[in-house]
């Protein structure tokens, strides 16, 4: 039993980019989903489906990469389940410069961070991504 599936999620992401892998299955949950969804938005990954497996489903993400160099350089969990970090409309983190996002836990759902920022919108800062 996995006691944190989003950090799982990303250590899973950041194996496959470190040895060069096509794809990655991920167990599915909807907001993986939902962070798989933004991930394609922002063209951090190429595509993600979901496979209907047995015993459970998965989400196969579809890793990108330009000139044989991945696109991710780096994934950070940042509220963890031990200590939860929130920001508030304000106070929203800029990552790199504005080079890389927050994915951010918002009441109308998981946004990057500057979207939440121009809804006026604060919430759990779930990961960073550059």
């Amino acid at each position: 039993m996995v006691n944190d599936p989003i950090a799982d999620m990303l250590t899973r992401i950041r194996n496959a980019v470190m040895v060069g892998h096509e794809s990655v299955l991920v167990p599915h949950s909807r907001v993986k989903v939902a962070i798989a969804k933004i991930l394609k938005e922002e063209n951090f990954v190429e595509d993600y489906e979901i496979v209907k497996a047995k015993p459970s489903q998965m989400i196969r993400l579809q890793l990108r990469y330009v000139d044989k160099q991945p696109v991710v350089l780096g994934l950070e969990r940042v509220s963890r389940p031990g200590l939860r970090v929130y920001a508030g409309k304000t106070e929203i983190p800029r990552v790199y410069g504005g080079l890389g996002i927050a994915i951010v836990s918002t009441s109308q759902g998981i946004m990057t961070g500057q979207q939440a920022w121009r809804k006026k919108l604060g919430g759990e800062v779930l990961c960073y991504v550059w």
